[in-house]
């Protein structure tokens, strides 16, 4: 029976991870912390920690999670650089993972990004486009950041250089080393990804839709069960997943 702290119980991911960790006999959830709890008073209890609240919190959940030396499992989104390297220096004390999406079919996703771009070339160009609830807070999503990132190490370019976010004006011609990236809000849409090659007399494009927040949760809670098996270092959901 592996013991899970849920930091950040009351948002709807953190709902989700508790009604699907009630249908898993390996797990036993025995703490729903949300702000104004107290993680220390209870971290000694548990063997993990998933962590879904925000941002800014999630360094203060890692350094604690180090001085207990309990496995970590990150997915909330919108770090800062100096909160993700506050958070990544705990990677020598302990198991952490840290993923922008825990679902299996986007972990696909990006493994399909990849070999596309590999195989498609710079002959086509590249956009990405996601959807997102109208009360989702960052932008562009943790996910499609990841693809994003993705998109650039193939094309061995600089995102801070090449990043198109929306287009107004009088932009030009698109270069061809530019990458477009496409944030959309409304209702109550969990989340969408797509990914699009175009090029001159074709297309191709690499599409995910989530429905439920279940998927996620589930996926977090097997990167949890992963994670307290093994060594610290610092791991995503395609170690959980064998896909490297």
């Amino acid at each position: 029976m592996t013991k899970i702290i849920i930091n950040g119980a009351k948002g709807r991911m953190g709902q989700a991870l508790l009604a699907c960790a009630a249908r898993i006999p390996e797990v036993e959830i025995v703490g729903a912390v949300d702000q104004g709890d107290d993680l220390g008073a209870i971290i000694t209890e548990a063997d993990a920690v998933i962590e879904f609240s925000f941002h800014n919190a999630t360094p203060g959940v890692a350094k604690l999670c180090a001085q207990h030396q309990k496995a970590l499992v990150v997915g909330t989104t919108g770090h800062a650089p100096g909160e993700k390297a506050a958070i990544t220096a705990f990677q020598s004390q302990i198991p952490l993972v840290m993923a922008t999406n825990f679902s299996t079919g986007v972990n696909t996703l990006f493994w399909l990004t990849r070999k596309a771009a590999e195989i498609l070339g710079p002959g086509f160009d590249l956009e990405v486009v996601e959807m997102h609830h109208r009360l989702k807070k960052d932008a562009p999503s943790g996910t499609a950041t990841t693809l994003l990132e993705i998109l650039g190490d193939v094309r061995k370019v600089q995102l801070q250089e090449e990043l198109r976010h929306g287009r107004k004006g009088i932009t030009g011609e698109r270069t061809d080393s530019e990458i477009g990236v496409h944030a959309i809000r409304g209702g109550d849409v969990v989340g969408d990804h797509t990914v699009i090659f175009a090029a001159n007399g074709e297309r191709v494009e690499l599409t995910h839709k989530a429905s439920s927040r279940e998927t996620f949760a589930n996926g977090a809670l097997r990167a949890a069960l992963w994670a307290v098996k093994q060594k610290p270092g610092l791991y995503d959901m395609q170690d959980v997943l064998g896909l490297k």
